[in-house]
């Protein structure tokens, strides 16, 4: 992936949840602005046959991972054209075929099952790795500790990404966390292990790829933490609990802006280009919302199909 395209990708997931958020239908939804460049220096590092599983904020990691933009909108906003016919939501939305495997709604629950995707993998002498990412908040979960533990045991192709944007809804992670790196968890068990910045996309991408090279080549799990922040607040339903001014200062280090002074000052990005690439993310978002808007909501007689 290039660093325009990279550049792409992050302009894409920014318009598309700022569309999604200006609908008085959005619904309940967690929004990844300022997570961007994790997400999509992540999906970089991946392969097509492998697979990506998150937590609840999983709109950003769907869309970098190639989740078609009008499919996910309109599972989002409930209609029948979403990517699970708009039953999933951003909770549990999933879509194997683009790489997807899923989006698990209850906190470190996913990284357990991602154990069992690897696992299946290991076993199916499958080459595709997988890859887990979570925040902050799910590393002081049991599930999260003996799910390291499983798969530094018995070497599963699995990468640990941790989106530390140093909060768990209102918690600060100094206040909720004792280990001084969350990297330093993956490395307690013999992994691979690095904690990068998690606002430059290009960092985020190299380590991501020096991670799966160590996974795919059989070396066991590695473990990768990327620290970031959040710019809006936990999800559309809660309330803000930080100040202006802290506010005003995490809008300064936005990791898009950021990377597009990196491009212009490198000469790969002129002001053409970048004004370019943001219409085109806004006209994608806004053919997002028509689409999904053109597709019904599912018929109240389907209510039991798909049932298991």
């Amino acid at each position: 992936m290039t660093p325009v395209e990279m550049l792409r990708g992050m302009m894409l997931i920014r318009a598309f949840e700022d569309a999604l958020a200006r609908r008085k239908d959005h619904g309940f939804q967690l929004l990844s602005s300022g997570e961007e460049a994790v997400a999509v220096g992540l999906a970089s590092a991946l392969e097509e046959g492998d697979q990506l599983l998150t937590g609840g904020r999983s709109i950003g990691p769907a869309l970098a991972r190639g989740v078609a933009p009008e499919r996910l909108m309109a599972e989002l906003l409930g209609r029948t054209g979403g990517v699970n016919r708009g039953r999933a939501g951003r909770g549990h939305l999933s879509d194997p075929s683009a790489g997807f495997f899923g989006a698990h709604a209850v906190v470190g629950g996913n990284i357990s099952i991602a154990a069992g995707v690897a696992l299946a993998r290991q076993m199916d002498h499958d080459s595709g790795i997988v890859a887990i990412l979570f925040g902050d908040g799910a590393c002081g979960e049991g599930a999260l500790h003996e799910t390291l533990n499983m798969a530094a045991l018995w070497k599963l192709p699995l990468l640990f990404v941790c989106n530390n944007n140093q909060l768990s809804v209102s918690t600060a992670r100094a206040d909720a966390l004792a280990v001084a790196r969350l990297s330093d968890l993956g490395a307690t068990f013999g992994m691979w292990a690095r904690t990068i910045d998690g606002l430059d996309v290009g960092a985020v991408a190299q380590a991501a790829t020096e991670a799966v090279r160590h996974v795919r080549s059989g070396l066991g799990p590695a473990f990768l933490e990327c620290v970031s922040i959040r710019l809006r607040s936990h999800s559309t339903t809660a309330r803000e609990t930080r100040g202006r001014a802290e506010l005003a200062e995490l809008q300064a280090r936005c990791p898009i802006r950021r990377y597009v002074s990196v491009l212009m000052e490198r000469g790969e990005l002129d002001t053409a280009q970048r004004d370019h690439l943001s219409l085109e993310a806004t006209v994608r978002a806004e053919g997002a919302l028509g689409s999904a808007d053109a597709s019904p909501y599912p018929d109240a007689r389907e209510v039991m199909l798909h049932v298991g």
